[in-house]
């Protein structure tokens, strides 16, 4: 029987992570902050609070604990020279444990600003900060060590919203199957949580959200911190590999950045499983690693990343443009890049919607592949995202069958790919097939029915991955800013001189490579019209209109 009030057991942090500061490393902080007196039973910080100081032990004794299932444990205990926190320290997003006191001494307090400024002028120091909250950030997902738990049905869409929210920034948590263990719902019943109630979200001892929106969560944990009516020298719209590129370059150059995101950092890119073909990862990596490693540099530099923050309208005013988010809010920027990406298409069935996130899913992360272990599954597509999805799945799955239209997958996939497909013993090549119909039971997909070419034939598989294909996401776009007929947005020699006129293109020179038919308005990546669907193209074109955007600045 599982019992909320079960707390994981103590244990000190691993060496690799355990870093302590020498007395020379303390000297050079102490310019960036202030020293303080604690006593024990000081709180440094608590779980749910936001841009908290870098706070470096100088005396005594620190604990960090975290308050889940009921009942408080402690994760580790810091001497002079060492630092508790994680990324959140960077990102100035809400912190998952607490640190506190328990032998008196000084700390070194350094405001997240000043931190800021370290990071940039200390490279030293900046590598070892960093590697060591990027190590603790992973160890804690890893074992699930969080003051924040969510509890709910394993095919309950509302759930997994918010767990792929949490995934997508890398948040940790811990996750309880209430439909694996019934006798969850018997424990949360004596806490008035019924199981319509399900998800619900637990941080620390004293918060909880029942059923929260993703808008809602993301507001509690601090991934959007950005303010109404923020300002910068880039917006950048979009962090995926394109609009994350050129937040690093533009920050490392001394141009204030705010990048958005729909959903979070990463893109479509950020689904894929493992990337082989990517410059220096010789054994691949993940698309959420290449994600995470991204923001941290652009973070580092100091560029502010918020997310979800949909764009739903960009007007010019003044010598700047003025973005308008869905929720309202308004940032304003000199210069804009658009890195919105695309979205992968959605099947013309007429009861799609009622099974995404109740079998049908457009990514194979580890979450959608816990859930699919040892099942038959689906996948749907010829690119390289369908390749490599097929093949992260065929390690838990029963069975994997890749349908696609095409006859002759070559034709679209990486050599590599379609051989590693086709020496897997559990992946099955189902060439000019078709989804014709969805069949459930209830709330969950149970069955597909295939249109082949000898007839229609079931599959009894309850998952299937979509990646058919991509629709640029620019239909909020002005119509005067120029695009292909699919929504792809035209940049550089691609404007016609009409074009230019109708857009109300003023200058004297023409647009430069990746400028628009705007002034300082930039498309890089999937959503400009000719872009190789690649994700070192799009790193490349990220980082490649910094340049241009320096200049264009210096002329406005």
């Amino acid at each position: 029987m599982t019992d909320l009030s079960v707390a994981a057991p103590a244990a000190p942090l691993p060496p690799e992570i355990n870093v302590r500061f020498s007395p020379a490393d303390l000297e050079a902080l102490g310019p960036y902050g202030e020293i303080r007196w604690h006593e024990p039973g000081d709180v440094l910080f608590k779980e749910g609070d936001v841009r908290v100081d870098c706070c470096v032990l100088i005396s005594g004794q620190l604990d960090v604990y975290l308050y889940n299932k009921g009942q408080e444990s402690r994760a580790a205990w810091l001497e002079p020279g060492q630092f508790p926190g994680d990324v959140s320290i960077l990102t100035g997003q809400a912190v998952w444990a607490n640190a506190r006191m328990v032998v008196a001494g000084e700390v070194l307090h350094i405001p997240h600003e000043s931190f800021q400024r370290l990071l940039v002028e200390n490279s030293r120091l900046s590598d070892i900060f960093i590697n060591t909250m990027v190590a603790r950030r992973a160890l804690a997902r890893e074992r699930g060590r969080s003051s924040i738990t969510v509890v709910g049905m394993p095919y309950d869409r509302d759930a997994f919203a918010l767990r792929t929210l949490m995934d997508k920034h890398g948040m940790p948590y811990v996750w309880m199957d209430a439909e694996a263990d019934p006798a969850l719902l018997d424990i949360l019943a004596k806490k008035g949580i019924a199981r319509d109630d399900l998800p619900v979200i637990f941080r620390g001892a004293s918060e909880r959200w029942v059923r929260p929106s993703v808008a809602q969560l993301s507001e509690a944990l601090g991934l959007d911190l950005m303010p109404d009516g923020a300002c910068a020298d880039v917006l950048v719209v979009g962090a995926g590999p394109a609009g994350l590129a050129a937040a690093v370059y533009a920050a490392s150059e001394g141009l204030t950045v705010l990048a958005l995101d729909a959903e979070a950092p990463g893109g479509q890119a950020g689904s894929s499983s493992k990337i082989e073909n990517y410059l220096g990862f010789p054994t691949g990596v993940s698309g959420r690693e290449l994600a995470e490693r991204a923001a941290v540099q652009a973070q580092k530099f100091g560029a502010r990343l918020a997310g979800p923050a949909r764009g739903s309208s960009l007007e010019k005013i003044d010598k700047g443009y003025k973005l308008t988010l869905a929720d309202g809010r308004s940032v304003m920027g000199r210069a804009v890049v658009l890195a919105t990406g695309v979205e992968y298409r959605r099947l013309p069935l007429e009861n799609l919607e009622s099974f995404e996130g109740r079998g049908v899913f457009y990514g194979a992360t580890p979450m959608e592949a816990q859930l699919a272990a040892g099942a038959e599954v689906a996948v749907v597509g010829a690119g390289n995202s369908a390749g490599q999805g097929a093949m992260y799945l065929a390690r838990t799955a029963k069975k994997v069958h890749v349908i696609y239209r095409r006859d002759n997958i070559r034709d679209t996939m990486s050599e590599y790919l379609v051989r590693r497909l086709e020496e897997t013993p559990n992946v099955v090549l189902r060439p000019a097939c078709d989804i014709h119909m969805l069949k459930g039971c209830g709330e969950r997909l149970r069955k597909i029915e295939l249109k082949t070419p000898e007839g229609l034939e079931t599959l009894e598989t309850p998952f299937v991955f979509l990646f058919i294909g991509a629709a640029p996401n620019t239909d909020w776009l002005p119509d005067t800013l120029c695009k292909d007929q699919n929504g792809f947005i035209h940049t550089g020699p691609q404007i016609g001189p009409a074009q230019l006129v109708r857009a109300g293109w003023s200058l004297e020179r023409m647009p430069s490579a990746y400028e628009t038919s705007w002034p300082r308005v930039y498309a890089v990546g999937d959503a400009r019209a000719g872009s190789v669907k690649r994700v070192a193209s799009a790193v490349g074109e990220g980082s490649v209109v910094v340049q241009a955007i320096h200049a264009a600045l210096s002329d406005a």
